[in-house]
This record gives structure tokens, C-alpha cells and sequence, in this order.
């Protein structure tokens, strides 16, 4: 058996910080990289346009990047359990390395696949946890078991000392010509496009894809004061550009998160002041929270399908679908619901607090299943992550790990106070730009102004709604 290792890439597309990749080259330069496009996470609900479109331009870069230090990155398209060991057996390799993930689809694949590499005799090596700062299991409670509680969680989680990032590779032995041939033989197809694969965005992306674009944000979001060292104070108002807008690239792990990491401890070094200090410590305890969903998932799979609070499991929903399209589209009636709508069908993105918002207002206004949010919030978000989208989405509904169980966001007052100019509601409602501040801010757009600009009015009323609400879950909880 030759000394051949192929490194699978899943949430891992690039070279720089990657613990697996960086275990597989030093063994061995004979390291051959692998993407296996998997029909199960490709096909059917849930598969946003805007989000195959920057995996592949990410899978696009990394393929050049390994060109550059003289190896390959290999597409495959089929289930991973028989065209890993397929390639493998074709290049006589000793070894495949991969980095483990969180969700329970993915440890379920992972299983099947490491059986049957081990079936013919090929060593696997997956012991790497490379998305997240902590694994589970190395944040737990003093009685030794995982947090269901995020400040606890992030009171531990931010004492514990973060590795640096790792080594990146600089030169590798690429593929011989007849193991290129082998390779072709064995299932390897050029990398496809998004509408080869039948997704088609044809809107910007709010993230150029590839680890170079990932890494620029973050230098620009962290080097300059008035980005890292304003986030505590503008991260909350959707029109500004206040967040570091890296969330797609820490999904697909276009940047590593111990290289982020790195870049807040550099940022309060240069800038010590409390107001870079207080922003860097906000922007840490979102990072914590990132890592605490992916746990409360590696430990709760069952999360994934469900609620965690028992008496939300059959909790009577309205399900209004006529209310469910309105809230899909925009045109609810409530300004800011309806403009974060447009921004997220526009732009495959939207504003964490404008999230918070329409799942609020989703679940509580119009008293529909948190699921039927959760899941058009992966048909649309660049972003889309089963633990953070999941977790998000519990949070709001009120049927998650949460110690204050029951919040209901008014519309109106968080335009007030996080929109109050507007701007962002003009923005994304552009017909209904020539009104009143205080007519969009506070929902009191006449009848007339409604009828002329071909909007709609409220499809409920807020404080009826929330009455309502509040009566189902006093029931519902017993």
C-alpha cells in the first residue's frame, strides 16, 4: 500500500487552520484532497440556491489552492459511503482523514462510511474536532454533563484557553498521471456548477465565496476599530454595517474559527481600549453561542426534529398557510417583518436581530410552527446551519433551552428602537419610501397610502395576537 492519504473536505474548504488536513500532511505529502457531492444533502427541502452557489465557488478556490502547492482536489458525486472507499481502493490509499461535525445526519453518514473503509482494509482517522474552539464534552458542568444553559455555557467556555491555528500545508506530491486515470475510473468528475446541479442565484452574494474573500472580511472587521470596536453598540441595527458578515464562511469553514479567534486576541493587543474591549467580548460571547448550539445538538440530536420543552411538542399551532406566504414574501403589513423578508429572498441573508423579529413574529403574531420558519429559512439563508438555525428558531418560538421560556418581540417597538430613521424599512419596502418616519416605524400607514403603494395592510393585529398566544401556552403548559 502506497503512502497515498485522502483528506475528505466537508465543513472544511480551505488550506489554512484545517487540524485535519494539517494531521494528514504532516504523515505524509502525498495528500489528496476530496469533495463528495452527497445527493442526501442535495436534494429535496431545505437546499438554499444562494448557498450551493457559494459552496461551489469556495470548492472552486480550494481546487485552485491545492494546484498552487502541487496537489488536487478531487469531486465526487454519489453517496460517500461507496465512492470514498471506491477512490480510495483506486489509489491504493493508506489512509483517509476527515473532521468530525456535529449534526446527526452527518455522524450517522460518517459511521457508514467509516465501516466500509475499514471493510477493505483502509485506515481512517477522524478524531479532529476543526469547526469549533471547544468539543463537546470539554465545556460540561461541574457534575460532568453538557450545558442546556447558555450563560453557564459561555462563563466556562471563555475561561478555557483556545488553541492557535494550525499548520498550513506548502507544498504537496500531486497525483500521477495514471492515478488521475484511476481517479476518473473510480468516480471523479470535474466540479459542476450551481445550475449544473440545478440551483440558480441569480442575485449577489453578501460574501464572496473562498477562504482569500473569508480572510479579507476578517481582517477589515477586526484591523479597524470602528467595525470590532463598535459591535457591541451597532450590532443591533439592521442597517448599519455593524456585524462581521462571516457566517457563511464559518459554515462551509471558509475561515478557520481558531484563525477568528487569533484575530480578536491581535485586535484587543493593537486597541486596548474598553470600548474595543466591550466589542471583541461581544463578538466572543457570539462565537460562544455558535459553539453552544452545535453542542446542545451533538448532545441532543433529537433537537434536529423536535422541540426541547415537552409541552410544545403538540402545542395547537394555526398553521394559517395563506398568513405563512405572506410572512414568506413580505407583505405581512408590519414594515420591518416584511423588509427583513425582501432583504433575506434578495440577498439569501438577513440581520441577526431582524431574525429574532420575524421568528417572533411567525410564531407569535401568526401562531405557526416554528418548523415551517426553520425550514424556509434553509431554502433561503447563504448561511443556513442546522444547529444555529435550529437553535435560533427554538429560541424564538420559546421551545428551546432558554430560561426565560416566554418572549414575544412587538414589531413596532423593535423598529423604534433599531430602525428609528427607517432607513432600513425604505430600503427593502422601496414603495413605501415616501412616507412618514413615524408612519413606518409605528405601523400607522393610512388605508389610502396602503391601497396606492400596493401594500398590504396588517394580516393580524399584534396585541390581539399576543393575547392569544399568551393563553395557548398558559394553557398548553398546564
Amino acid at each position: 500500500m502506497s503512502d497515498r492519504i485522502l483528506f475528505w473536505h466537508r465543513r472544511d474548504l480551505r488550506l489554512h487552520d484545517n487540524l485535519g488536513l494539517a494531521a494528514a500532511c504532516k504523515r505524509s505529502p502525498h495528500v489528496t484532497g476530496v469533495f463528495c457531492l452527497d445527493p442526501a444533502l442535495l436534494e429535496g427541502n431545505g437546499v438554499a440556491p444562494a448557498r450551493v452557489t457559494y459552496m461551489i465557488g469556495c470548492l472552486a478556490e480550494l481546487q485552485d489552492r491545492y494546484g498552487d502547492i502541487g496537489g488536487e482536489l478531487l469531486i465526487l458525486k454519489g453517496n460517500p459511503e461507496t465512492q470514498l472507499p471506491t477512490l480510495a481502493k483506486a489509489l491504493n490509499a493508506a489512509a483517509v482523514y476527515w473532521n468530525r461535525d456535529v449534526e446527526p445526519y452527518s455522524r450517522d453518514r460518517d459511521t457508514r462510511v467509516a465501516a466500509a473503509l475499514k471493510a477493505e482494509d483502509i485506515e481512517i482517522k477522524t478524531q479532529f474536532w476543526d469547526q469549533l474552539l471547544h468539543a463537546p464534552g470539554d465545556v460540561i458542568t461541574g457534575a460532568g454533563s453538557p450545558y442546556t444553559v447558555y450563560g453557564p455555557f459561555w462563563r466556562n467556555w471563555q475561561k478555557q484557553s483556545k488553541a492557535a491555528p494550525a499548520e498550513t500545508p506548502t507544498e504537496l506530491a500531486g497525483l500521477s498521471a495514471t492515478e488521475q486515470a484511476q481517479a476518473t475510473k473510480a468516480g471523479v468528475i470535474p466540479l459542476p456548477t450551481a445550475p449544473d446541479l440545478g440551483f440558480v442565484w441569480d442575485n449577489s452574494l453578501p460574501l464572496a465565496p473562498g477562504e482569500e474573500a473569508a480572510l479579507e472580511r476578517l481582517e477589515d472587521f477586526c484591523s479597524d476599530d470602528r467595525q470590532i470596536g463598535d459591535y457591541d453598540t451597532q450590532r443591533n441595527f439592521p442597517e448599519h454595517t455593524g456585524t462581521s458578515g462571516l457566517s457563511a464562511a464559518l459554515k462551509f469553514g471558509a475561515i478557520g474559527i481558531r484563525t477568528v479567534w487569533l484575530a480578536t486576541v491581535v485586535a484587543g493587543d493593537r486597541s486596548p481600549s474598553d470600548e474595543v474591549r466591550q466589542g471583541i467580548q461581544t463578538w466572543r460571547q457570539e462565537l460562544a453561542w455558535r459553539e453552544f448550539y452545535q453542542h446542545v445538538l451533538y448532545f441532543f440530536p433529537e433537537l434536529a426534529e423536535g422541540p426541547y420543552r415537552a409541552h410544545w411538542k403538540d402545542f395547537p399551532w394555526v398553521n394559517d398557510s395563506d398568513q405563512f406566504q405572506a410572512w414568506c414574501q413580505g407583505r405581512t403589513g408590519y414594515p420591518l417583518v416584511d423588509a427583513a423578508m425582501r432583504q433575506l429572498n434578495q440577498t439569501g441573508w438577513m440581520h441577526n436581530r431582524c431574525r429574532m423579529v420575524v421568528a417572533s413574529f411567525l410564531t407569535k403574531d401568526l401562531i405557526i410552527d416554528w418548523r415551517w420558519g426553520e425550514q424556509y429559512f434553509m431554502e433561503t439563508l447563504i448561511d443556513g446551519d442546522l444547529a444555529a438555525n435550529n437553535g435560533g428558531w427554538q429560541w424564538s418560538a420559546s421551545s428551546g433551552m432558554d430560561p426565560k421560556p416566554l418572549r414575544i418581540f412587538n414589531p413596532y417597538s423593535q423598529a423604534k428602537k433599531f430602525d428609528p430613521d427607517a432607513t432600513y424599512i425604505r430600503r427593502w419596502l422601496p414603495e413605501l419610501r415616501h412616507l412618514d418616519t413615524t408612519a413606518l416605524v409605528t405601523g400607522k400607514i393610512a388605508p389610502e397610502d396602503c391601497a396606492h403603494a400596493d401594500y398590504p395592510q396588517p394580516i393580524v393585529d399584534h396585541k390581539r395576537q399576543q393575547a392569544l398566544f399568551k393563553d395557548l401556552y398558559k394553557t398548553q403548559k398546564g
